[in-house]
């Protein structure tokens, strides 16, 4: 998996000050995307263990709420298989912090096991460590500005926790 940025404080991405991963690769391809570089699941730099080990590290200030991950799209399959492990050691590391994840899909059709297109063997337990889901995808004629941690106003914020 790769990666095209990490912000180390963020303030847009969810509540509080957080760490902010943005994963490369998405097939949703929203016309009026904010981010379309991420597109290309080739963009950016590779996530390594090195990357993680610097996030972890990010994370660590009592100011720091949590970890929100964006994309691209972290629910396409090559990245959940990737993100997992990575989630784990961010839950274990800091329980108490929050994890908050992007998504231009939907929760209750494509992330489900029955039928959910999106669905892997690692879309379960990924979900399981996510506090809030931001979920639907970008779309540029509900785009609302006023809105907080959405672009439009077909995306939900999902409370899983």
């Amino acid at each position: 998996m790769n990666y095209g940025n990490i912000k180390l404080t963020d303030i847009a991405n969810g509540e509080g000050v957080r760490v902010s991963l943005f994963v490369s690769g998405c097939r949703n391809h929203c016309r009026g995307c904010f981010n379309a570089e991420t597109w290309n699941f080739a963009f950016g730099r590779p996530f390594t263990k090195k990357t993680e080990d610097d996030i972890i590290a990010a994370l660590a200030p009592d100011y720091i709420a949590g970890l929100s991950v964006l994309g691209g799209e972290p629910f396409e399959e090559e990245n959940q298989r990737e993100l997992l492990p990575f989630l784990r050691r961010v839950r274990a590391a800091y329980p108490k912090k929050t994890i908050w994840c992007y998504t231009g899909y939907v929760y209750d059709r494509d992330l489900q096991p029955a039928g959910g297109r999106k669905h892997c063997e690692a879309t379960g337990e990924m979900l399981s460590l996510i506090d809030v889901l931001v979920d639907g995808p970008y779309v540029e004629e509900q785009r609302d500005i006023s809105l907080q941690f959405r672009g439009s106003r077909n995306q939900r914020i999902l409370r899983l926790k």
